[in-house]
């Protein structure tokens, strides 16, 4: 018979399985508008413009309207942010066609540091287990792409994970190129369960499409093991990323962004 708890944690995962597919039909939909437009932009650029800005007054005027009919709520009410403002500086937004060219020592010993917002989050990465995953986080990070970029979901029911890499901050973003899963049948996954530690890849639900998203298991957490698992949070981290979780989540409904500002001000891997 299926438990009670058992029965919540297959309804998280199917929740968090579905949203992983939805965002691939929105990025699908982004690309092929994208298109679009590029293909007719020089004919309707001055149109579209005025349209667009249009839109945003319109939306500022009625988002101060409503404003000024609501009840402002007391500083009491509002959740407490325990993190620092980040620091200053934009994300990059470029992209590459294809994975770098696979360099990794997968003998020698890579370890990534995040320097966020919140706290300095180290992690051991697994070079040899998962070459092709840690050769792409020391080319992105080497490229800049996740300074500044803000960790933009976080899930406190049924898995208990904090998601980043995403430079748009959108859960749609990703390098432009995708890699290969890597490690699944890791020693460290039992019965199906992300021990809390674990750094894994987010991918879009199909095998082979992992980019530059991954998340941070903060409690043990289960899930079919798709997801590349690549590394291990030091103790230190872990008492950073507990601290993020204890603030919650924005929608109350155990999946959101995180109250707490949660930005990779930088994002170093060092070889040892």
């Amino acid at each position: 018979m299926v438990t009670q708890e058992q029965r919540r944690r297959q309804l998280a995962r199917e929740k968090f399985l579905r949203q992983q597919q939805r965002r691939t039909v929105a990025r699908r939909k982004a690309n092929m508008r994208n298109s679009v437009i590029a293909s007719v932009l020089g004919v309707i650029i001055i149109g579209s413009l005025a349209l667009y800005t249009t839109g945003v007054l319109k939306g500022d005027e009625d988002s101060k309207g409503n404003a000024s009919a609501e009840v402002t709520p007391s500083a009491s009410d509002k959740p407490t942010d325990p993190c620092e403002k980040p620091a200053a500086g934009k994300v990059k937004t470029a992209t590459w066609k294809k994975e770098p060219e696979l360099t990794v020592d997968k003998s020698a010993k890579y370890t990534m540091k995040l320097a966020t917002t919140c706290g300095d989050i180290d992690v051991a990465l697994k070079a040899s287990a998962a070459p092709h995953t840690v050769n792409s986080f020391e080319f992105l990070a080497g490229k800049g792409f996740f300074d500044h970029s803000k960790c933009h979901r976080l899930t406190t029911n049924g898995i208990y994970v904090l998601q980043c890499g995403d430079p748009t901050g959108t859960g749609t973003g990703g390098p432009g190129y995708t890699i290969p899963d890597e490690n699944l049948k890791d020693k460290s996954l039992k019965n199906n369960i992300y021990p809390a530690g674990t750094i894994a890849m987010a991918n879009t639900g199909q095998k082979n499409s992992g980019g530059s998203q991954f998340f941070l298991v903060y409690q043990d957490s289960q899930l079919p093991p798709s997801y590349t698992p690549f590394g291990t949070v030091s103790e230190s981290g872990m008492k950073v990323l507990k601290k993020i979780a204890t603030a919650g989540e924005t929608t109350g409904q155990g999946d959101g962004a995180p109250v707490a500002t949660v930005v990779i001000n930088k994002a170093t891997v060092t070889k040892s």
